[in-house]
């Protein structure tokens, strides 16, 4: 399989090697940042929490899932959307997928019932590699680097099954650990 080599809007994949690791076993991640001078930024595409928008900001009408988006600083609440026409002061990712914006204006779309579900995701926290240390990762095969090839779409995907197919998506013997227990110990 051709490897290829991490830039923002690409995947990273955790290897089924990864197991034990709460934020990171069967992680797929978007990478939101990456360079050679200040590291690697991402959030977590398929580790959804047990919150609602709601139930962290009470002035929002709206039930979004919140994810858990890695693990710096998961005191603070940052999104990903689709929708820089809408939120104004938005970062491009890569392939129509944005990052923050105007909160303020945001909270009103979404109470005024303008922005879905679909189109923005929320998370606490994030994950953050500083410089080289995405490398080493990926020198010890902890990560698979993947294009996003749903581009925008990518936040309407359900992230029960992401990980499983995207691992699928690699082929050869990728595919018996996509159906392998998530802890083989228990197994």
């Amino acid at each position: 399989m051709k490897s290829i080599l991490p830039q923002k809007g690409h995947l990273l994949i955790a290897e089924p090697s990864i197991l034990g690791d709460v934020s990171f076993t069967r992680s797929v991640i978007l990478l939101t940042e990456h360079n050679a001078t200040e590291g690697s930024i991402g959030f977590i595409l398929n580790k959804p929490l047990n919150y609602t928008i709601n139930d962290l900001i009470i002035d929002i009408d709206a039930s979004f899932e919140i994810y858990n988006g890695g693990p710096v600083e998961q005191d603070n609440l940052y999104f990903i959307h689709t929708i820089p026409d809408l939120i104004p002061n938005s970062i491009e990712i890569s392939n129509g997928i944005y990052w923050g914006g105007d909160f303020d204006i945001t909270r009103q779309l979404i109470n005024a019932k303008k922005i879905s579900k679909e189109s923005i995701r929320f998370f606490l926290g994030y994950t953050g590699w500083s410089v080289n240390q995405l490398e080493d990762e990926l020198e010890e095969n902890s990560w698979i680097v993947s294009e996003n090839l749903m581009k925008d779409k990518i936040l309407s995907k359900s992230s029960a099954q992401f990980w499983k197919d995207k691992i699928i998506e690699q082929g050869g013997e990728y595919v018996l650990f996509s159906n392998a227990p998530e802890n083989p110990a228990l197994n």
